[in-house]
């Protein structure tokens, strides 16, 4: 039985207010309070998610992939036990306390939770029908089904004037979503996995189980016959001080070709943002799609912004150039419309122990996979984004996993000092005091965040940059996107006297950092 607690979600809650939560308020609850202890698979749980509200953080929302309504392994042939076809997996949880206590809201759908079976293979199939389900709703009635993953955010709620706080918060849930009916007349897009995200703007009462306080799914992907959309992440732009504030944006991986091929399994990192509140949205590609046999590939995609509204997306992936195992970034300064040159800050090593039957995996043959997928955030001062640091951190799982001869903990840490240049810190949390990390989750890295002060600039790879050219637009203070050209034609390219930055349309090499990243230090 795998029941996932509120330890998991104080670990990515940690992330959210590293500097402000006590040692003292890392504890532990049951979230799922809702599955039961038997029979596997309906008690089985994983990959949580988890929402803060901004403007009271005593309201917390989780998500995870939650197979409560799926039928029992003893239903019909005791050797299968699949996922039940048509049935939800995204589970939702609610707690009004900071997470002492939760809520798991019972709504209507597809059910196949009445599918217990008996031991032996005489019971019938499990014959699925409308009922209880413990997962978001709206699919089913809409031709869908809830296909876990899920990732969640807050963000202000529009209205007749825009978005504001005083209007209230909305709660985004961004999941994986398959077609109800594999009849293709009858599909409600193409391909063989979209992103959806639902939506509500009455949190209270979708925590008391009220199916109409939550709206109908809203594909977000662009999809065609051979998509699968994997992996994503949302998040809502909630700092008043950005321009973009409640613009909403998801990431996520477009898998082409559904991996027919084991020499060429394309798959670009895509971005999706959505200026009205989740009704509609714009689809952007960030990298390129090429993944060969070598081993190119993209996944596991995060995505935040910053006080002034600046868009960061991490993922994890293949370097050409290198040919090393890459964390990725690439930002966005005007709400997610273009992006600069994907770039490097840090390498890692696989985590878990390769499994021939599922690839790596943390607990022996067949057990429960493992990944390296960056997890971030951005203290951006939210609600009002007023006296914001910026700060960035990023923490990931980097092997080689630990074992009796040398133990763990194997996570690592980066933290960018906005303060100073575009410079990345990468550190090792088992090279920090034993005190720190005893105990540190993969994603509670706010302990480590205390004691990183070494400022970068004496490090020789920023003396080499210093003494580099800057480019005039950066000199110049000219935003991305914009060319200082002078007035005198002769006027030294330094010199920025009677400059004026000039939009430059359409070409995206523009659009890069105003000082130059000096890469990673490893």
């Amino acid at each position: 039985m795998r029941r996932i607690l509120v330890a998991l979600a104080v670990a990515a809650l940690a992330t959210v207010v590293f500097m402000r939560t006590p040692r003292a308020a890392v504890a532990e609850a049951l979230v799922t309070v809702g599955s039961p202890t038997t029979p596997f698979p309906q008690n089985k749980q994983n990959e949580p998610g988890l929402a803060i509200n901004p403007l009271n953080s005593s309201i917390v929302v989780a998500g995870a992939n939650d197979e409560i309504d799926v039928e029992a392994c003893n239903a019909g042939d005791d050797a299968s036990c699949p996922f039940t076809q048509g049935v939800g997996t995204s589970g939702v949880y609610f707690s009004a306390d900071g997470g002492t206590t939760w809520t798991q809201p019972s709504y209507t759908g597809w059910s196949a939770r009445g599918c217990l079976g008996v031991p032996g293979d005489a019971d019938p199939p499990c014959q699925p029908q409308v009922g209880p389900i413990g997962t978001l709703p709206w699919y089913y009635e809409n031709g869908l089904v809830s296909d876990g993953d899920p990732s969640l955010a807050f963000g202000p709620r529009p209205g007749a004037n825009g978005f504001s706080w005083s209007n209230g918060v909305r709660l985004y849930y961004a999941n994986l979503t398959a077609n109800f009916s594999a009849v293709r007349s009858e599909s409600e897009f193409r391909g063989f996995e979209a992103i959806a995200v639902s939506r509500t703007d009455n949190v209270a009462a979708a925590a008391a189980g009220v199916k109409s306080a939550w709206t109908s799914p809203v594909i977000v992907s662009r999809q065609n016959n051979a998509l699968f959309s994997d992996h994503e992440q949302i998040w809502a732009d909630n700092a008043e001080s950005s321009p973009f504030f409640g613009n909403v944006y998801v990431c996520f991986v477009a898998f082409r070709s559904q991996e027919r091929s084991p020499n060429s399994l394309p798959g670009p990192v895509k971005l999706a943002s959505s200026s009205n509140g989740g009704d509609t949205w714009t689809e952007h590609q960030l990298t390129s799609a090429t993944n060969n046999i070598v081993g190119f590939g993209r996944q596991d995609c995060g995505v935040r912004t910053d006080s002034h509204g600046t868009v960061f997306v991490f993922w994890q992936g293949g370097d050409p150039q290198t040919f090393a195992s890459t964390i990725f970034v690439a930002r966005s300064f005007d709400g997610g419309q273009t992006f600069e040159r994907p770039r490097g800050i840090a390498t890692f090593q696989n985590c878990g122990r390769f499994d021939p039957v599922g690839g790596f995996t943390i607990d022996g043959v067949a057990g429960a996979r493992s990944g390296t997928f960056p997890t971030l955030d951005i203290a951006n001062g939210t609600p009002t984004g007023a006296n914001a640091t910026d700060r960035i951190v990023v923490a990931w799982c980097d092997g080689p996993t630990p074992t009796d001869a040398t133990p763990g903990p194997n996570e690592r840490l980066v933290v960018r000092r906005p303060a100073t240049r575009d410079v990345w810190r990468a550190d090792r949390v088992d090279r920090l005091p034993p005190r720190r990390h005893r105990r540190r989750t993969r994603l509670q890295c706010q302990r480590a965040v205390v004691g990183i002060h070494r400022r970068l600039q004496q490090h020789p790879r920023n003396e080499q940059l210093r003494a580099r050219p800057l480019e005039r637009r950066a000199e110049c203070g000219c935003v991305p996107g914009r060319r200082c050209v002078p007035a005198i034609a002769r006027r030294r390219k330094s010199d920025c006297e009677a400059c004026t930055c000039r939009r430059v349309p359409g070409d995206i090499r523009q659009h890069r950092y105003p000082e130059p990243m000096t890469g990673f230090i490893d």
